[in-house]
């Protein structure tokens, strides 16, 4: 078996009148959690929007809060997440490159595929020709014995929540063509929803994460206080992939 945890949506300087404290303590007790349970781990990913406002301090605290619980997860960009400072801090790159962050982590029993699907100053997502381009080429050197995980931020399909769903990957159906050829594909990993959703796309489950600092309610489950429930704990996705190829995700709420 192959065990990782996915969690996603830490907003790290989002200022809900405490100087982004919240949004802090929340990742602490994420990566609390996570630390706890490494010894079980075969990786750990975090699906976008690391910053809320794209800035080097957030990747900087971000930084520090990783190293300080022994967690260094696989990570891509969300539309909260701005390239330059990005790559500065994160990647220790090069801030002028404004291309697409793509990066290809082959571990012993598993690919991962982080692609950027943010699109600068907007958002909603696209995957854009030369992450597809580079996505299909990665694909095909991957070998059958390493079942390959396609993670981006924004979910390509609708997954029925009124605040997300306008702002979701669009152009999906060129990323439906590379996932169609090739079967190493074991998942689709996405965040952005802020809620915990499973479903199927191009043939393959797409798993959403649950998000860090906030939970989307849906339409059925009212408006009162809003769309966006500030109350509920953060939660994290286990994901267990068998040797029969079969994803199973756990969804377990810190307390």
């Amino acid at each position: 078996m192959f065990t990782f945890a996915q969690f996603s949506d830490i907003h790290l300087g989002q200022d809900r009148g405490d100087g982004g404290a919240r949004a802090r303590e929340r990742t602490e007790r994420v990566l609390a959690c996570l630390s706890e349970a490494l010894d079980g781990l075969d990786a750990v990913l975090l699906t976008g929007d690391i910053a809320d406002h794209g800035r080097e301090d957030e990747y900087t605290l971000a930084a520090k809060l990783f190293a300080d619980h022994g967690v260094q997860p696989l990570i891509c960009p969300g539309n909260h997440d701005a390239r330059a400072a990005y790559r500065t801090v994160l990647l220790h790159g090069d801030a002028a490159d404004p291309s697409p962050v793509n990066e290809v982590h082959r571990l012993p029993g598993a690919t991962f595929l982080m692609c950027d699907s943010s699109v600068p100053g907007k958002g909603h997502g696209r995957l854009d020709d030369a992450t597809l381009g580079w996505l299909d080429r990665e694909l095909a050197g991957t070998p059958d014995d390493a079942p390959a995980f396609v993670c981006f931020h924004h979910p390509p399909v609708p997954l029925y929540g009124q605040y997300v769903d306008p702002i979701r990957q669009f152009g999906e159906e060129r990323l439906a063509e590379v996932v169609g050829r090739h079967g190493t594909v074991a998942g689709l990993l996405c965040g952005h929803s802020h809620t915990p959703a499973v479903t199927t796309f191009a043939g393959v489950p797409l798993v959403a994460a649950p998000g860090v600092v906030s939970t989307l309610k849906m339409p059925w489950e009212g408006e009162e206080g809003g769309p966006i429930d500030y109350t509920l704990p953060p939660m994290i996705a286990f994901h267990v992939l068998d040797g029969e190829g079969r994803l199973t995700t756990h969804f377990r709420v810190v307390p």
